[in-house]
């Protein structure tokens, strides 16, 4: 007489965020882990040849795959023969990945002789024919992972429609903000680390280097943000965690001083996942980020921000035993190898002289000293930017003027000799993408060529379009709306009250300076573009004769 089996059973539950988010409400319950529990209990408990030996619950991981911990538990049983039988309450459950599904219940189970029991599905290995394994369950499968899939693209479509409107979906609110308790994506300053944020930004701006900021933090006792967050009980992972306690890193400075969010411009989708199958993080080109500007308030200015991100492009570096940076610090190059000027202190006799000189020449490497002394140095930057200051000044004043007269902006345009060329190129192309008929119709080119030529100019004139749209915008927004469009006011008067030159001024108004020899300075302003549009509108208000008198 054949000795009857007694069953060991496995009882594996799992339920996901994205079944609870497209399932309908009754499905939930129905699959919820309490239900999917109670099934399965009740089930072992009329089985005459089974015993429970463990239940195992993966809750809150996709069936997609199957790298779920407790289900690599429940695996490992199986292998070390405590387990040879597996229930579930559906093959749903089970998994959605029809291949790997189909392979742990076609090959794997009986491997090891494990029995396979879906339950509402009614489905058991042991009785089951193979017309049922072979055929039935692979297509029941292959439901399931479409189901996976279609979630998938669902929940994805759901979040893209989130991000173009700028509501925040992400699970923890970036660090000096906190989601709002009233509405989950909004985000709303935490004043704390928003204190913290400022600090950073404006430490960099002082000229201090991203691991000195971060030193001062660590000195200061201020928690990191993953510390921060742990502080509020959140359950927040990072892969960027070097120890058992996170510290600041000239790494995580970087990430704050790079990021847009603080300016009150919400940004995500930087990153997304390969597919719904694999887990692997794919990070996406800034051209197809959203962005989305004034959904929060904002920390940093979007000046300071941007003025942040210029001296991260180049080296400032404190010198040593040095916290910041001197005040010429990721401004100052040499004007004809365009690498950066370096200082250097002279001390004789109780006396210093400080002065900067070529870079490249210091390395011996070529190029000359264009050395110039510091003093020379903030005496003329800080004369060219008053001369700079005091001309927008003036063509402010005659713009207020401008702005009380019926004026024509099209007259305008005929002063900007940008905008011109610009629209001079446009007919150009215009022009030759219709000869293009002509050679076509003679001969001259070939059906090939006529196609290659004509895609050419189209792309040109297109460039061509959008810089003159750009160029014209500007210059409306400023004949419009004045001075203050373009460069902030307040600037321009606090700069016409400072006797000296300091870091703040600089910061305000260059971009870059340029040393060439014999003390020859260049200075390359912020506002550039703008500038040479104010000039265009004061080169228009100074023809009009009666506008000069009236001003005067």
């Amino acid at each position: 007489m054949q000795k009857k089996i007694m069953y060991h059973a496995a009882i594996y539950l799992r339920l996901s965020r994205d079944d609870e988010d497209i399932d309908g409400s009754a499905k939930r319950e129905s699959d919820s882990i309490s239900s999917q529990r109670e099934l399965a209990r009740s089930f072992v408990r009329e089985q005459p040849d089974m015993e429970l030996f463990d239940i195992y619950i993966d809750d809150g991981y996709s069936g997609a795959n199957f790298d779920r911990p407790d289900f690599k538990r429940m695996m490992a049983d199986i292998e070390n023969g405590n387990v040879n039988c597996v229930v579930v309450k559906d093959l749903s459950r089970f998994g959605r990945d029809y291949i790997e599904a189909g392979r742990f219940i076609q090959k794997n189970f009986p491997a090891f002789s494990v029995r396979f029991i879906a339950i509402t599905d009614h489905y058991d290995s042991l009785t089951a024919d193979q017309s049922t394994t072979s055929l039935v369950i692979p297509v029941k499968n292959f439901v399931n992972d479409s189901y996976c899939q279609d979630i998938s693209e669902k929940v994805k479509s759901h979040q893209r429609v989130k991000r173009e409107k700028g509501k925040f979906i992400g699970a923890f609110a970036v660090y000096g903000y906190q989601k709002d308790h009233e509405d989950k994506n909004k985000l709303v300053i935490d004043e704390y680390a928003a204190k913290i944020v400022k600090n950073i930004f404006t430490w960099k701006l002082d000229g201090m280097s991203n691991l000195a900021i971060a030193n001062r933090l660590n000195e200061n006792g201020i928690f990191s943000p993953l510390e921060y967050k742990k502080s509020y009980g959140e359950h927040y992972s990072t892969g960027f965690q070097a120890g058992i306690v996170s510290k600041w890193s000239a790494v995580a400075v970087k990430r704050i001083l790079t990021n847009e969010i603080y300016t009150g411009m919400m940004v995500q989708g930087k990153r997304e996942k390969v597919n719904y199958k694999v887990d692997k993080i794919l990070e996406k080109p800034e051209s197809e980020w959203f962005k989305v500007e004034g959904t929060h308030e904002a920390i940093i200015s979007k000046e300071d921000y941007q003025n942040v991100q210029r001296l991260l492009k180049v080296d400032t570096r404190a010198g040593k035993g040095k916290e910041k940076a001197h005040m010429f610090s990721g401004l100052l190059f040499c004007g004809d190898c365009k690498e950066p000027m370096v200082r250097r202190i002279n001390r004789y006799k109780g006396t210093e002289k400080i002065y900067y000189i070529c870079s490249t020449r210091n390395r011996s490497e070529g190029c000359s000293r264009h050395s110039i002394p510091e003093t020379d140095l903030k005496r003329v930057v800080f004369q060219i930017i008053r001369s700079q200051v005091t001309l927008l000044m003036d063509v402010n004043r005659q713009m207020q003027y401008l702005q009380t007269k019926e004026m024509n902006f099209e007259d305008v345009v005929g002063f900007d000799k940008e905008i011109t060329r610009l629209r001079n190129e446009q007919e150009k192309y215009l022009e030759l993408r219709a000869g293009l008929y002509e050679d076509l119709k003679t001969g001259i080119i070939t059906q090939t060529d006529f196609k290659n030529f004509s895609k050419i100019y189209e792309k040109q004139y297109i460039e061509t379009e959008k810089a003159l749209t750009r160029q014209e915008d500007m210059l409306k927004k400023l004949f419009y709306n004045g001075v203050q469009s373009g460069v902030k006011l307040e600037r321009l008067k606090e700069t016409m009250q400072i006797a000296t030159l300091d870091r703040d001024t600089l910061l305000a108004f260059v971009d870059r300076i340029e040393v060439y020899e014999e003390k020859k300075v260049s200075v390359q302003f912020c506002y550039q573009e703008e500038m040479e549009k104010m000039l265009v509108l004061s080169e228009f208000l100074s023809s009009q004769s009666e506008v000069v008198k009236e001003v005067i």
